[in-house]
């Protein structure tokens, strides 16, 4: 599958800027192409100026509301961020459609923090703004949700979470989730963490993105998971994670190499299962499996480690987990020293995650609504109690 990747905001450009990397690395690796395009739209010239991969031409590092802001920034204002991504909305659309492959997109990937002013409030507006220019491609989001600091300490954090999730919900054709919570690393310095989390967001569609890709008979599965699989799997609230099991080998001539036998079999299946655990205890969001209406696994391994057994032991599993999904599969043989499980689960009917930023966000517009009141309140008794003083204007 082959999306066109737009990052809005200084989280959804450097995010935007890693799956740049992991394009490089799949062609340097794979002989394949995963990203059409690799684009950073930002009020701030300096976060543009600190990306790594994305190319460095003003086609490709977007500044927008560069009038209004100076190229500084909307200072977490969404609604700022919303209003300038409609009046330069065009430079996005211009800069996409210049991309030498656009017309081998098979979808749209828009990524923002939530939490900020430019991501927050652009990424609705541009998503809209492709959705009504490039009709019959779909359209999703990817939602960065903000660390749980950032939750307790920036009221106003959670209100950009809220409104955005709100938003780019009636828009998108499928929104992905990724909590950063859940890759914090307490020990390491921010800047490791925050590379790290990047990494980590973008890791599990590496091998989903590739395994439609390949121009290598022998990296191609014996069911394949193509972009109409995937397309077909996602719709609403969706989340992601992979796993991985090591493979141990002894390097023997194969004529020194005893029979396999039941263990080995039962060894492989095992492993496999190991790592479809690893993939759900690291999904992009805290869910339950058995909310989602569509689901899908990706199993990658050597060719000679893929068996019908392990299909249908992770099919198995996953329906158990996902009761009343529609599962899709694939495998992808690779030749590599571990086993690799992708999980998608997709059409959540359910995020406490989410209903929990509702609830806060409704509660802050109140007590915000309720605080002003009385501020006004008390500006007219000063008022009141100057009235009789002259004035030297």
């Amino acid at each position: 599958m082959k999306l066109m990747v737009i990052g809005l905001g200084q989280c959804g450009s450097r995010i935007a800027d890693e799956f740049a990397r992991l394009n490089l690395q799949a062609e340097r690796e794979r002989n394949t192409t995963i990203c059409t395009g690799a684009f950073a739209v930002n009020t701030d010239q300096t976060d543009l100026t600190g990306l790594n991969y994305i190319s460095e031409d003003y086609l490709h590092r977007i500044l927008i509301g560069g009038r209004k802001t100076w190229g500084h920034g909307v200072g977490k204002v969404n609604e700022v961020g919303a209003d300038l991504a409609r009046d330069d909305g065009d430079k996005v659309i211009d800069a996409i459609k210049s991309a030498p492959l656009f017309y081998q997109t098979h979808a749209f990937l828009l990524i923002a923090g939530a939490a900020g002013g430019t991501g927050s409030g652009a990424i609705s507006v541009i998503a809209q703004m492709i959705k009504e220019r490039y009709i019959g491609k779909p359209v999703y989001a990817m939602i960065v949700l903000p660390f749980q600091h950032e939750e307790s300490t920036e009221m106003r954090s959670t209100y950009n979470t809220a409104v955005c999730l709100k938003s780019i919900s009636s828009i998108a054709d499928g929104v992905f989730l990724s909590d950063n919570q859940r890759y914090l690393r307490k020990d390491a310095s921010m800047a490791a963490n925050l590379t790290n989390i990047n990494r980590q967001i973008v890791t599990p569609w590496y091998d989903m993105l590739c395994a439609g890709e390949v121009t290598e008979y022998q990296h191609v599965g014996a069911k394949t998971l193509d972009a109409g699989d995937i397309i077909q799997s996602i719709n609403g609230w969706s989340a992601i994670g992979t796993g991985t099991a090591a493979i141990r080998r002894t390097f023997l001539p194969s004529w020194l190499r005893p029979r396999a036998n039941f263990r080995d079999k039962s060894t492989k299946t095992l492993r496999a299962m190991q790592a479809m655990d690893a993939a759900l205890s690291d999904l992009s969001i805290s869910c339950k499996p058995a909310d989602s209406g569509k689901a899908l696994f990706l199993v990658s391994a050597p060719a000679q480690d893929m068996n019908m057994g392990i299909a249908k032991g992770l099919g198995d599993y996953l329906r158990e987990l996902a009761s009343h999904a529609v599962i899709r599969s694939g495998d992808y043989p690779r030749a590599k020293n571990s086993v690799e499980v992708t999980v998608l689960f997709s059409q959540l009917s359910f995020v406490q995650k989410i209903m929990d930023y509702y609830e806060r966000a409704s509660a802050f517009v109140h007590s915000q609504q309720d605080q002003n009141k009385e501020s006004d309140e008390r500006l007219d008794e000063m008022q009141d109690a100057a009235k009789e003083l002259p004035s030297l204007l």
